[in-house]
Order: structure tokens, then C-alpha cells, then sequence
């Protein structure tokens, strides 16, 4: 009886041991990290000063509404994060910093806003929040790029 014990005790540890197994196989791997260099420069006439205003609304922290439906595009903005949210490309800053800039630049006639300013405010009631953007610069206008 100890023999068959022991045989079955001995079983029960060798398909413990061996019963659920899971594999992880990693590839090394590295970031393409590339890089464009063109030689261009820009002849830009500085005007006179332009601005740009825009706002959304957010309730529960991503539900937008009642903000702008064009936008600047091609330059990273940037702003607070957006927190979780931002990650996921839900970030309410940086889109009004975009369609402020677009404001600015298409009622002035300009093609770019040099040394832009952005002034950001946020009102924040828990539920809803209100992010208005007003972005100040001077008017620029590329007269040639050689």
C-alpha cells in the first residue's frame, strides 16, 4: 500500500510540475528611427500681429461638443497630456491649440504664425469641463524657399 502511495504521490508532483506551461518568445527588436534633412531655406515677410481663438466643451472627461471642425495641421501641439485620455489620442488641448492656429492663419491671409503664443484656459466643473485657446503671433508669409 506505501509502495502505490508513494507511486501516486510521486505522479501527482511530476503533473503539478509539469501541467500548465506558457511561452513567451521575444524577438529583439529596435525603433526605425529615420530621419528627413532638406537644405531649404524660407524667405518669411514678418507682418503684424494676428490671434486665433477656439473652444469645446468635454463631459465625463471625453465626450466632445460644440468645438471647431477645421484644424491646422502638420504641426504637434502639445498640451497638458490629456491625463489617461491622452494616450489614446483624446487629447481636448491640443485640438483647440490646432483649430485656434487655423483661425489665426486663415482670417489674416498669412501662411504661418511666427512665435506663436498660446494662452489656455480651462474651466473644470468635475463633469464638464470648458478648454478655451487664444493663440497671438505675427503674421508670416513665405515669399520664397530656395
Amino acid at each position: 500500500m506505501k509502495a502505490i502511495f508513494k507511486l501516486f504521490a510521486l505522479s501527482a508532483l511530476v503533473a503539478a510540475a509539469t501541467g500548465c506551461t506558457s511561452y513567451n518568445i521575444s524577438q529583439p527588436s529596435a525603433p526605425i528611427d529615420s530621419q528627413v534633412k532638406a537644405d531649404l531655406k524660407a524667405d518669411v515677410a514678418v507682418g503684424e500681429a494676428i490671434s486665433g481663438q477656439s473652444s469645446v466643451n468635454i463631459l465625463f472627461g471625453f465626450l466632445q461638443f460644440g468645438g471647431d471642425s477645421q484644424f491646422a495641421d502638420g504641426v504637434a501641439y502639445g498640451g497638458d497630456g490629456g491625463g489617461a485620455l491622452g494616450g489614446l489620442g483624446l487629447d481636448p488641448v491640443s485640438s483647440v491649440k490646432s483649430a485656434a492656429a487655423y483661425k489665426a492663419v486663415k482670417s489674416s491671409g498669412a501662411d504661418l504664425i511666427v512665435a506663436p503664443r498660446y494662452e489656455v484656459n480651462e474651466e473644470n466643473y468635475f463633469v464638464f469641463k470648458k478648454v478655451s485657446v487664444t493663440v497671438k503671433g505675427n503674421k508670416g508669409n513665405i515669399r520664397s524657399i530656395h
